[in-house]
């Protein structure tokens, strides 16, 4: 893992997903050999990221789960159509993406983390606070509606029933 950088290279990340058909252990295997896909191309991988099993977001090719992979690295241009050609005719790898990214330092990188997480924190406390909001209470407030409803029409009613022009 060199931290070295080809002159003229820029850095890109990929992240890749290998089908749930292979155990963990075969998965780590083909995780292994799409870095060597990747080094292999003249490129230098500068940051890696197992993020593990995780349902897909719809089925691909049969399968609902997959391993998700992150590998950051440094590399020329004309090396990313290659890898991307080997990626896309590999039976191992469900589906890949390759993109153009800022350098980032570990510190950068850890302050990223920390806000998503963050994120993720509020988007969850409040989706549970909608969830709680709007389950009981709201059938109690048209109760109370319907009953003001009920007296407002009875006074109506008593009222045109005592009116002296009834006909």
């Amino acid at each position: 893992m060199s931290k070295t950088k080809p002159s003229g290279a820029s850095r890109y990340e990929l992240l890749f997903v290998v089908p749930n058909q292979y155990t963990e252990d075969e998965a780590k295997a083909i995780v292994t050999k799409v870095e060597g896909y990747v080094t292999e191309n003249g490129a230098n991988i500068v940051y890696r990221e197992y993020w593990g099993k995780k349902k897909l977001a719809y089925v691909i090719k049969q399968n609902h789960y997959g391993y998700y992979n992150l590998c950051e690295f440094d590399a020329e241009r004309s090396e990313i159509t290659k890898l991307d050609r080997t990626l896309r005719l590999s039976t191992e790898v469900l589906r890949h993406q390759i993109i153009a990214i800022p350098a980032l330092t570990d510190a950068e990188r850890l302050k990223i983390k920390e806000k998503q997480e963050q994120a993720t924190k509020a988007d969850k406390k409040e989706d549970k606070a909608t969830k709680e909001k709007s389950s009981k209470p709201a059938e109690k407030k048209e109760k109370v509606e319907n009953k003001a409803d009920l007296k407002d029409l009875d006074e109506k009613l008593e009222g045109l029933l005592d009116a002296k022009d009834l006909l």
